[in-house]
């Protein structure tokens, strides 16, 4: 790898891609597995996008990994599934590539490079109830990777939020989280979490930060340690894409960057492969398209939409079919002490667990709180301002058991949460109410009819713990008649504001089922390709499974490359 200036690199380039998220990174890996000269464009300092923030979560159903864990599965049946939820929110073709190209994605992606998958045991589709949903085989997760291995180009990759490490900058993922709770009831568990604490203890004095990386930074780290290892790809940081040029009514042939105030026209001799990261944090588009504040979004820092609006210039249009423009998922606000603003999703670690109920400004429940993230946040959407905020309510047996957004299981952080407002604390549920600005008689009544669902083992309102993927993100543990469902009734009463935050947008570029950009006439724009967020989603803003944003974001990424390098390369033979 060649981390370069804008005056240091080539005038032109087989390949050159915008955007080094997952899906940027993925089409400049599949551009070197195949010899090509590639350039990686990233508009900000550090690569690895709103991919490095994330879980890591990769959908891709019939891999080679299924087979793993036990799974039999089938296109049918993923079409069959898929078609209930996205309907003609999305074009069926793109979702048939998907599909079969998929599988080869990985194979390649595993065979010519350091990214090592392997499939969940168990995460079940998110809409678990429908016919053709799968309880496992469909979500990968990379592999934990030792950060060490990039030597100074560590530093490229984006950190974590801070809110999901430990200890000021450990990474974990759900293994090791078990792990630290059963530390003082496990030998086994006991020797991971010490092996985990005293490699964190080398890496902070050397790294300031863990270097074992896990989840999204473990994917992203895999990326780029296969661009280092690879050869054949320059990347460029701190850069922008600034014009596309186009021949009138012909092919792109040139990509204009500029960088430090300095422009430069690059050539682009097969694809300009647009993986922007989508439109989030644009200053026009996001207010009109999600109707929110910015302070809100999960998304990663350059996801500015710019790219798209450059393909837009030269004729591109955006989709207009999603059920929702973006993805979404409640989350809590808190300043920190450096005087930033920590955004914290909400995805499974609480609001589906025993002991927890949410409520809106009157007190009352509207939602099923067990379900997934995305649909979670459309109904605060649907319910609109006596929902935004939300309350998500604990006792304090709950909040010891599972914490409650940024406050740890075990309680850890509560005091201090209580102190800077991040929590509301009540020795009862009524004087939590009034320290919410609820009803208490409504708030009351709400827990009485929770704790009657908890004993009966069946929520009668909004079916709390109905389906599989539910129970997945309650707990059995507790012997109860239904693991998403517990009294709520040990004092001191917790509540935390809820917000529908952004984590993605759906709507993007229309493109073919080569990704290749089209225009309003739907022909292609020859040379120009989307992938990531920047492409149009093919769950046309739904949201079937864990890593349906990143699982496309690979495939088109391959898809891109293999028919644009096809193309060049039977041109010149």
């Amino acid at each position: 790898m060649r981390r370069r200036r804008l005056s240091e690199v080539s005038p032109g380039y087989d390949v050159v891609v915008i955007g080094a998220g997952a899906a940027g990174m993925s089409a400049a890996l599949f551009s070197a597995i195949q010899g090509a000269k590639t350039l990686l464009v990233e508009k900000t300092g550090f690569v690895g996008g709103t991919s490095a923030l994330s879980a890591g979560s990769i959908w891709i159903p019939n891999t080679r990994h299924a087979s793993a864990v036990g799974a039999i599965d089938s296109t049918t049946n993923v079409e069959k599934y898929l078609q209930q939820i996205v309907g003609n929110h999305a074009d069926v073709a793109l979702r048939a590539a998907f599909l079969k190209a998929g599988p080869a994605a990985i194979e390649v992606l595993e065979n010519h490079s350091e990214v090592k998958l392997r499939a969940y045991v168990r995460h079940p589709d998110y809409r678990s109830e429908l016919e053709g949903a799968a309880l496992a085989g469909r979500a990968l997760e990379p592999y934990p990777f030792d950060g060490r291995l990039l030597g100074e180009a560590f530093k490229l990759v984006r950190p974590p939020l801070p809110e999901f490490t430990l200890l000021g900058g450990m990474m974990v993922d759900r293994t090791d989280i078990g792990h630290l709770l059963s530390s003082t009831r496990s030998v086994t568990s006991l020797w991971h979490s010490t092996k985990l604490l005293a490699r964190y203890t080398r890496d902070k004095a050397s790294y300031g930060r863990g270097a074992r990386l896990v989840m999204g930074n473990a994917l992203v780290g895999r990326l780029l340690y296969s661009l280092m290892r690879q050869g054949g790809v320059d990347i460029l940081t701190d850069a922008s894409l600034a014009k596309i040029i186009r021949e009138p009514g012909g092919p792109v042939t040139a990509a204009m960057l500029v960088s430090e105030g300095v422009s430069r026209e690059i050539g682009v001799n097969a694809a300009l492969i647009l993986a922007g990261g989508g439109f989030n944090r644009h200053a026009g588009r996001r207010i009109a398209a999600l109707g929110t504040e910015a302070g809100w979004s999960s998304v990663a820092p350059g996801s500015s939409g710019d790219a798209q609006d450059k393909a837009l210039e030269i004729g591109a249009r955006l989709s207009e079919r999603d059920v929702s423009p973006a993805f979404w998922a409640p989350a809590s606000i808190r300043r920190r002490r450096d005087g930033s603003q920590a955004v914290f999703p909400h995805f499974v670690l609480d609001r589906a667990k025993p002991g927890t109920l949410v409520v809106d400004s009157n007190g009352r429940r509207f939602v099923n709180e067990a379900i997934s993230y995305h649909q979670f946040a459309l109904e605060m959407l649907a319910k609109g301002k006596s929902a935004i905020p939300a309350f998500l309510i604990a006792d304090a047996a709950a909040v010891r058991k599972y914490g409650i957004g940024m406050v740890r299981p075990g309680g850890w952080g509560t005091r201090a949460a209580v102190a800077d407002g991040y929590l509301i604390a009540g020795p009862t549920i009524e004087q939590l109410a009034r320290g919410l600005n609820i009803d208490p008689g409504n708030l009351r009544a709400t827990v009485d009819r929770m704790n009657e669902h908890a004993r009966a083992g069946r929520d009668v309102e909004f079916a709390r713990g109905s389906t599989v993927y539910q129970n997945h993100n309650g707990d059995a543990s507790t012997g109860g008649a239904n693991p998403n469902l517990g009294r709520i009734a040990t004092p001191p009463f917790y509540a935390l504001r809820l917000y529908p935050s952004d984590i993605g947008t759906s709507a993007g570029l229309v493109t073919d089922d080569a990704a290749r950009v089209l225009d309003a006439g739907d022909q292609p724009i020859v040379g120009l390709y989307a992938c990531g967020n920047d492409m149009q989603s093919i769950m046309g803003g739904t949201y079937p499974g864990p890593g349906i944003t990143l699982g496309p974001a690979i495939v088109f990424a391959f898809i891109a490359v293999s028919d644009a390098l096809a193309v060049r390369f039977a041109s010149v033979e």
